[in-house]
């Protein structure tokens, strides 16, 4: 029988360290359902002690989620640990994930600890965490760059109090394919009681070999969990890629030998709410995911795919869910066929009030845009979830001119705290009047530091998918507004934005 690969998704964690990429709870939880969905075996769902944000968020996936493990980070403290136990105890499964650092470079610049302090923290912190959850993950960050003499006495000691499972991250994407799955099986040989727990890889992407080095850490250095996220998300240059980890270990199994319990169907689908939801769009030549990951150009291999598939697709678009990605609705749809299209899309509303509010919004889109996709109702059901929260500015209209050899003229109409004002501007074009005309009057004194227009499902006829990302006193946070006029997602996805940067929540920085 084949060795099983455990997947540990930390799209919630680490993808969310991404400058710009914070999520709501409820887009968390929305996120969460896709990854059950798609069988993944660990959901790292959040740093419970990072804000209050972030336990509820944590608190809430545990409580909904049954099907995967759900593990929270924490800093090796006492308080952090509790904090990570309080907010896991509706879990059906929980796991506690901590971690200190390792290198010499890290204890001495940023933890300001002799080894002796951070081994005794390690042992102590994994001895507390052992006592309130079963499942314990150890990590010792930047353990890549760690002296190995030094790792394996840490490594050996929270082995010996308990800890399940032992992640060596690759913490600044340092490391070197051949180089990283040597370094993970010398540390397994020389540790005594290596057997005892199972062994993973956390690797990031700053010299864009991420996927790499895992499937290294996986073949050369024996460990059986890797860590990923939806899209590669994370901080700096990302997290190694779940999609692609997935699909190189299915594809190349006569080299791996490894069984995963993941449904590759939903990748897709997952991959798109992620993108949708953070504002960080898929590049089109992304692996398995990108919009040209199947598409074949060249006439030579048009040719051969028409005569044998595989001749020049190692894989199937089907078997990552591309085959679903079909006109599914259209002005002529019932109210039961959008709630079963949204049952198959990962959402779920509330309650009936919530499904008529957003039903009410398919209708009207479908008034507008004869074809509606996936996406565009993804689309629609966040921009539902944003107006249904107690959020500080949200849109009510808007109305541009614009001529040639003219200064565009706009007017805004949104609400501040519930009442209505309205702000006008000129601009050097329409979206820019629009967003002139918003902040003469917010005056929020925030930088733009990105703007970028995606149509969600490809046609002129497509809704516009804007994304603004905004920074002030430190804080970066992307807003994301989609509408079938790119003027008026414009200015959905800046009040969305302002609304972020109106979250005073203040979190802890984790471990990369």
């Amino acid at each position: 029988m084949a060795d099983k690969l455990i997947i540990f998704d930390t799209t919630l964690r680490d993808g969310e360290q991404s400058p710009g990429a914070s999520m709501t709870k409820d887009e968390k939880l929305r996120i969460a359902r896709q990854l059950e969905r798609l069988k993944v075996d660990v959901i790292e769902a959040g740093f419970a002690a990072s804000s209050n944000g972030d336990f509820e968020a944590v608190q809430q996936i545990a409580n909904a989620i049954k099907d995967s493990t759900i593990c929270s980070l924490s800093r090796a403290n006492d308080r952090d640990i509790a904090r990570a136990a309080e907010a896991l105890k509706g879990a059906n499964s929980a796991r506690i994930h901590t971690f200190i650092a390792t290198s010499a470079l890290h204890m001495e610049k940023k933890l300001r600890m002799t080894p002796e302090q951070v081994l005794e923290q390690a042992i102590q912190s994994v001895r507390f965490a052992r006592n309130l959850v079963g499942d314990i993950e150890f990590s010792p960050e930047d353990g890549y760059r760690s002296d190995p003499d030094f790792l394996c006495r840490v490594i050996e000691a929270v082995i010996a109090e308990g800890a399940t499972t032992i992640n060596v991250p690759d913490t600044v994407g340092y490391a070197i394919p051949e180089l990283y799955g040597n370094f993970i099986k010398t540390l397994r040989e020389r540790v005594p009681n290596s057997d005892k727990a199972i062994w993973s890889v956390h690797c990031h992407n700053d010299l864009g070999m991420a996927v790499a080095n895992s499937l290294a850490g996986v073949k050369i250095g024996g460990a059986r969990q890797v860590e990923c996220t939806i899209n590669g998300l994370g901080e700096r240059a990302g997290n190694c890629s779940l999609e692609e980890v997935v699909m190189a270990v299915k594809t190349r199994r006569d080299y791996f030998g490894l069984d995963m319990n993941i449904d590759p169907q939903h990748i897709l689908a997952a991959s798109r709410m992620v993108s949708q939801t953070t504002g960080f769009v898929v590049q089109p030549n992304k692996a398995v995911v990108g919009a040209n990951a199947f598409a074949h150009a060249s006439g030579i291999h048009q040719d051969g795919v028409l005569k044998a598939r595989d001749t020049y697709e190692i894989m199937r678009a089907e078997d990552v869910g591309w085959s679903n990605n079909k006109i599914v609705l259209g002005k002529l749809s019932g109210r039961n066929a959008f709630k079963q299209r949204l049952q198959e899309l990962g959402v779920s509303l509330e309650s009936e009030g919530e499904t008529n509010a957003a039903f009410a919004r398919f209708k009207e889109l479908a008034d507008r845009k004869s074809e509606i996709f996936d996406e565009d109702i993804l689309a629609l059901v966040s921009d539902e979830a944003a107006a249904g929260s107690s959020e500080q500015y949200g849109f009510v209209s808007l109305s541009q001119h614009s001529e040639t050899g003219e200064r565009p003229q706009a007017t805004v109409v949104f609400t501040v705290a519930d009442k209505e004002v309205t702000g006008t501007s000129d601009g050097n074009g329409p979206v820019d009047a629009s967003l002139k005309a918003i902040e003469s009057h917010v005056q929020s004194g925030a930088e733009m530091v990105l703007y970028s227009v995606n149509a969600i499902s490809g046609s002129t006829e497509s809704q516009g998918e804007v994304t603004v990302r905004l920074q002030n006193s430190g804080r970066v946070v992307n807003g994301v507004g989609a509408d079938p006029d790119i003027v008026v997602a414009s200015a959905k996805a800046y009040l969305s934005a302002l609304n972020k940067l109106q979250s005073k929540a203040e979190r802890v920085a984790a471990q990369g």
